[in-house]
């Protein structure tokens, strides 16, 4: 049976351990021009219902240099869930590729086509609900300059509610899976509910993460290992900009002054693209203290590890010349079937 990769809950926290293990190795081996061809000839369609830079180019470099092949489809290419039902194109889908890894504004496109496709999908961001490879990304940027993420303080501060909250909300559940302490600051009108918090928190009590939430951004990054934040605003909801930029700027907006008030080993995180005088100021992220572009480059391995891990199909590797995979083959494969189970 195969597994998908839409949300970061349905992930266990032992399976995301050797996720950003498989990141780490996969960075290394695409560093040094060594990845092995293990989704040789298997074909990933990337059905980008909404705009993408990062994500869209991540995965289709990824399936190129393992091997593979990356289908692009964009909006109007196909008409998802309104000339033909979705379990329908899900199905057709499913037959013609390996793989899917979808984008749309609506979470239910996601998962409908999760039930449906008999392939495995993964979440390339669903704007009303979560951003699970980005959230898989973040982390292993603490991870691979850290060397662990038990008791590394990581701060947000911005928008955690429900539909909007997206970054923050994914960041402070995989951070409570994990062992991450995750602080963060929003507005009242856009702070995380409480509903969200009791399922956090029963992962936090479980890792040993602390999670605190706070109306006070100072509050937030006084002990911050790591600091990030999300835009404020977003196109098609112009008619809440105004409001918005009233609310977060400037107590909830990430300027020099507040970087100020963290530890000077604090980096700073983005998870682009960034409004330069919204929701961060340029002078933070275009500052020595910024890793906004090491990070945003850890998409392309994250990429490679997620097609890997939930693309990957032993026959495919073992029918493979076993003497032209190359050094890091073993680790990769171990890997996976260890997340397989």
């Amino acid at each position: 049976m195969h597994k998908d990769f839409i949300n970061i809950e349905d992930i266990t926290s032992m399976e995301l351990n050797y996720l950003l293990e498989m990141v780490l190795v996969m960075k290394e081996a695409y560093k040094k021009r060594k990845l092995p061809d293990l989704l040789n000839k298997l074909t990933l369609t990337m059905l980008f219902l909404e705009p993408s830079l990062r994500t869209r180019m991540s995965f289709e470099v990824a399936m190129n240099a393992l091997g593979g092949n990356g289908l692009y489809i964009k909006s109007g290419d196909i008409h998802l869930g309104k000339k033909e039902d979705i379990k329908d194109t899900a199905i057709v889908m499913g037959r013609l590729c390996d793989g899917i890894v979808i984008r749309s504004s609506k979470y239910k496109d996601i998962y409908d086509l999760s039930r449906y496709a008999q392939v495995p999908v993964i979440n390339g961001m669903a704007d009303d609900k979560n951003h699970p490879t980005q959230a898989l990304c973040d982390i292993f940027t603490i991870y691979e300059r850290e060397k662990r993420l038990r008791g590394v303080n990581l701060a947000f501060v911005g928008d955690t509610s429900d539909g909007f909250g997206v970054i923050g909300r994914d960041l402070m559940l995989i951070s409570a899976k994990l062992g991450v302490n995750f602080y963060c600051a929003s507005p009242e009108k856009y702070h995380v509910e409480e509903s969200y918090l009791d399922l956090v928190d029963g992962y936090a009590k479980i890792s040993g993460s602390e999670i605190k939430v706070t109306y006070e951004p100072e509050e937030a990054v006084v002990n911050a290992d790591y600091l990030t934040c999300d835009a404020i605003t977003w196109q098609g909801f112009e008619d809440e900009t105004e409001d918005r930029l009233h609310t977060f700027i400037p107590k909830y907006q990430v300027t020099g002054e507040l970087l100020k008030k963290a530890p000077p080993h604090c980096r700073f995180l983005h998870c682009l693209p960034a409004r330069r005088g919204e929701e961060v100021t340029a002078e933070v992220i275009d500052g020595k203290q910024s890793i906004v572009y090491d990070q945003a480059e850890n998409r392309l391995y994250t990429e490679l590890a997620l097609c890997f891990a939930f693309i990957g199909k032993e026959d495919i590797w073992l029918n493979l010349d076993q003497n032209s995979l190359g050094p890091y083959a073993e680790k990769l494969i171990n890997l996976y079937r260890l997340i397989h189970g």
